[in-house]
């Protein structure tokens, strides 16, 4: 259960190197990402959660803004903390929405996941 962005990244290295070592590779991911998409080399088991992939992009897309943003310091300070609630809302929902997801929870306890 990989977690988008960069981690997901160097995790991707990883899952192709365990395919070509001859194991079952399954990656349970939020319909909605950054960087996690199919792939040859794996099986994608995905869920829905609470918001689109434009709120994603856009979301991510004002954090990255807001660090090149100028202003006084308490702005900027002000401005980070509000993104980083938008931010771990986000990543909130996408945890919440995989642990209710009662059809895929099944699917990873009787597959010994």
């Amino acid at each position: 259960v990989p977690v988008d962005g960069s981690h997901w990244l160097s995790m991707r290295e990883l899952l192709d190197m365990l395919q070509q070592k001859g194991h079952e590779v399954v990656v349970v991911a939020p319909e909605v990402s950054l960087q996690i998409k199919p792939s040859k080399t794996f099986m994608m088991k995905t869920y829905l959660v609470p918001f689109t992939q434009e709120e994603m992009n856009e979301v991510f897309k004002g954090s990255v803004m807001d660090l090149f943003k100028g202003g006084p310091f308490l702005e900027r300070v002000i401005r980070q903390y509000q993104q980083a609630k938008k931010t771990s809302a986000l990543f909130l929902a996408t945890c919440t929405h995989l642990i209710q997801n009662k059809e895929l929870i099944r699917y990873l306890e009787e597959s010994k996941f």
